[in-house]
């Protein structure tokens, strides 16, 4: 199942747009090759893009939340700390029993569907917040 980047992910943060765009991008990768059995270390590799690609884009939202005085910084950054777990566990499991359905099913319960919910729910909170505080 491919996600679909829509207009009800759009934050408005320019760069935090692209980024949720590559983002999806990476997953629906990973489901890709997980799906119709593509070699073990092409999988492990968009996993490895997905754990430094999630550190490098946690860390510019939280840096503009400090910025802006977001809220609930805290629970936001305790939801990319759980996020970032999440996917070395799904290194791990992959490094040790290489792609499988399961897998395919976690990658689909425990990642793409936490990145739309994430986006729509908090990022979104977050981008309205910065717009209002940046006039």
């Amino acid at each position: 199942m491919a996600y679909k980047w829509s207009d009800d992910l759009l934050t408005g943060n320019k760069q935090i747009d692209t980024e949720h765009k590559e983002l999806l991008n990476a997953i629906n990768n990973l489901l890709d090759a997980c799906s119709v059995g593509k070699g073990r270390t092409e999988v492990e590799s968009t996993v490895k893009f997905l754990t430094s690609y999630t550190k490098t884009h946690f860390s510019h939202e939280e840096a503009l939340q400090r910025k802006y005085n977001y809220p609930d910084y805290n629970n936001h950054k305790k939801e990319h700390t759980q996020f970032i777990e999440t996917i070395e566990d799904i290194q791990r499991k992959l490094l040790s029993n290489g792609p499988s359905v399961i897998l395919v099913g976690e990658v689909n319960s425990k990642v793409a569907s936490w990145v739309i919910r994430h986006i729509k729910k908090e990022d979104v909170k977050v981008a309205k917040h910065i717009r209002e505080n940046s006039k």
